[in-house]
């Protein structure tokens, strides 16, 4: 799947400085670090909304209307990051006037989200190993 751009390709609406909580940025990167450069999937409870994760920003987006973004999360401050647990600043930007509603819950989604997917990874894994037997 190609790289999705059109966060850096659109007109913003507004763009403010902003923050998210470590135990969301965690998961996040712990996550594309097992799967790759970009993971996207439906938020439940948002008909048409999807979020779309990469290294660099989080962007929600909108189906319906082509994958025109929505909501993103750029520019994560992780320079010098010296500790897992406190927020990590970055760049809001909003693209829809009702943006603002749909932040919380696609930050809830993604970490369940992303928790299972994680969970069912390691028991594939675990599925794939053979008992050695000490006996022979």
């Amino acid at each position: 799947m190609p790289a999705y751009t059109r966060h850096n390709e659109v007109l913003i609406l507004d763009s403010m400085p902003g923050h998210v909580e470590a135990h969301y940025f965690n998961v996040a990167q712990t996550a594309l670090k097992r799967v790759g450069d970009q993971w996207r999937f439906k938020i439940p409870t948002l008909n048409h909304l999807d979020l779309i994760l990469q290294k660099d920003a989080w962007i929600v987006v909108d189906r319906v209307l082509n994958d025109m973004p929505v909501a993103a999360w750029t520019n994560f401050q992780t320079e010098g990051r010296d500790n897992l647990h406190e927020p990590v600043g970055c760049e809001i930007r909003i693209y829809h006037f009702a943006a603002r509603m749909v932040f919380q819950t696609t930050l809830d989604a993604m970490e369940n989200h992303l928790r299972q997917s994680l969970i069912e990874q390691k028991n594939k894994q675990s599925d794939n190993v053979l008992a050695s037997n000490n006996d022979e």
